[in-house]
């Protein structure tokens, strides 16, 4: 019995002195601080490694993290400076500097936090109105990050970063909103339009006028191509004329070749015949004979040569085929009623016969 009752107290003293001994030592994680208490009061902040602890002396007091921590905040109600409310939640970047004041300056630092952010959003928000608030999110940023800094400094916290999360109007403002902006983006898509159908109607514009102006210029080269032509094609003609000394029996001739092209068209009603014709009419009847009689030319025989023989002759032909054209389109003319069949020149009507 008595041998009993020893291992037993044997046994619960080495519990006890293992209990002790892993009560006095103390390994911190990386990025953690323990906070040492001896005898209720501070002694010391333990760092990353192995530590000895004084046991029944020594404790630790709290552990505390020492990496950045993002914390983020419920919605908070914020008024305005045109009485609207909206709603407002925010992310705060913070991380602590000083472990001890972190543990005894503050009971809760994420609760001091989160009012000192609310109340700070309110002031901030206070002052401007809600197109401001909208459009200034990096100026409220970084008044709530100075205010929030400098406030958590005596807490060992430094507040890195603040961003508003989401800001939310009032549902009728919200549609209010989208109203205008759906308006703003009509008028915009109206001025876009309006803008391409300008440029479009001053671009046609130019293509047309300058289309105009090349072809008014290409009308006008032709033109004088054409005028030049002519007019080198009649000095042509007239030095020819000149040259070959024409007569009065030449132009009698062409005024016949003439007046069958006259009698075929569908307008004659009525032939006026120049003067001039007469009298040459006149002057070849007198060199060819006049009457019924063959064409001939009162020529001393021993005065022509054989190319005037062969060019009188010729010329004789086509007077007389001439006439019968002339005659076959009258006919032709008068009996279709194109024409009453006189010419206003008894002595050109004798001519004809």
């Amino acid at each position: 019995m008595p041998n009993t009752f020893v291992w037993v107290l044997i046994a619960v003293a080495a519990i006890f002195v293992f209990s002790t001994i892993a009560r006095s030592i103390r390994i911190v994680p990386q990025a953690q601080a323990f906070l040492v208490q001896r005898l209720g009061r501070y002694d010391r902040t333990l760092d990353a490694g192995l530590h000895l602890l004084i046991p029944f002396v020594d404790k630790v007091r709290a552990g505390v993290d020492l990496r950045e921590q993002v914390v983020s905040f419920a919605p908070q109600s914020v008024i305005t400076s045109d009485n609207l409310v909206v709603e407002i939640d925010t992310v705060i970047y913070f991380q602590v500097t000083e472990p001890k004041a972190a543990v005894y300056e503050i009971a809760n630092y994420i609760t001091g936090v989160e009012q000192l952010t609310v109340t700070t959003l309110r002031n901030v928000v206070g002052t401007m109105d809600l197109e401001q608030t909208l459009t200034s999110r990096d100026q409220i940023n970084g008044q709530l990050r100075g205010v929030l800094d400098e406030a958590t400094g005596k807490w060992g916290i430094r507040v890195n970063r603040v961003e508003l999360k989401t800001i939310e109007p009032p549902a009728s403002i919200k549609d209010s909103m989208e109203k205008q902006m759906r308006a703003e983006r009509d008028r915009r898509a109206a001025i876009l339009t309006a803008e391409g159908v300008k440029q479009s109607a001053i671009l046609t514009a130019e293509g047309d006028k300058q289309s105009a102006i090349l072809k008014a210029e290409g009308s006008a080269q032709a033109r004088i191509l054409e005028a030049e032509g002519q007019s080198r094609a009649i000095l042509q003609v007239f030095d020819a004329i000149h040259e070959g000394d024409a007569d009065s029996k030449l132009l009698a001739y062409q005024y016949l070749q003439m007046l069958p092209e006259i009698a075929k068209s569908d307008s004659s009603k009525i032939w006026f015949v120049p003067t001039e014709f007469t009298s040459a009419l006149k002057a070849i009847s007198a060199g060819f004979g006049g009457g019924d009689e063959p064409v001939s030319l009162k020529v001393s025989p021993t005065r022509k040569s054989t190319a005037q023989k062969s060019a009188l002759g010729d010329a004789g032909a086509a007077l007389a085929a001439a006439k019968a054209e002339l005659k076959s389109a009258t006919d032709d003319a008068t009996s279709s009623g194109r024409t009453s069949g006189r010419v206003f020149d008894p002595e050109v009507e004798k001519g004809l016969k």
